[in-house]
């Protein structure tokens, strides 16, 4: 898995950048159903990245999604990117170990 370590770092960042979006998009387009499937999916990928306020933040999201209630749903964006954002800088530190 050492080898594969740095891809699956890499891996994790553009995945959760595109799922950050694949939110922002559904609540835009206020489709709870898709915002529920993102959530989830990225809750998932958090989880097994240990990154748990991340996997906890698209919980909330998913339920949100699955009761129909978009309206909180700007705000827990809001901490999720700014959770993102923080994950990146430590993946990132962690990534120059293997370049």
């Amino acid at each position: 898995m050492e080898d594969e370590y740095p891809v699956l770092l890499d891996t994790f960042l553009s995945d959760s950048e595109a799922r950050l979006n694949a939110l922002g998009l559904a609540h835009d387009a206020r489709d709870a159903e898709a915002l529920r499937r993102a959530a989830h999916s990225f809750k998932g990928s958090c989880g097994n990245m240990g990154a748990p306020l991340l996997a906890e933040l698209c919980s909330q999201l998913e339920e949100l999604g699955r009761a129909g209630d978009l309206a909180p749903v700007p705000a827990l964006l809001a901490q999720a990117e700014q959770e993102f954002a923080l994950i990146r800088t430590l993946i990132e530190s962690e990534r120059q170990r293997y370049s």
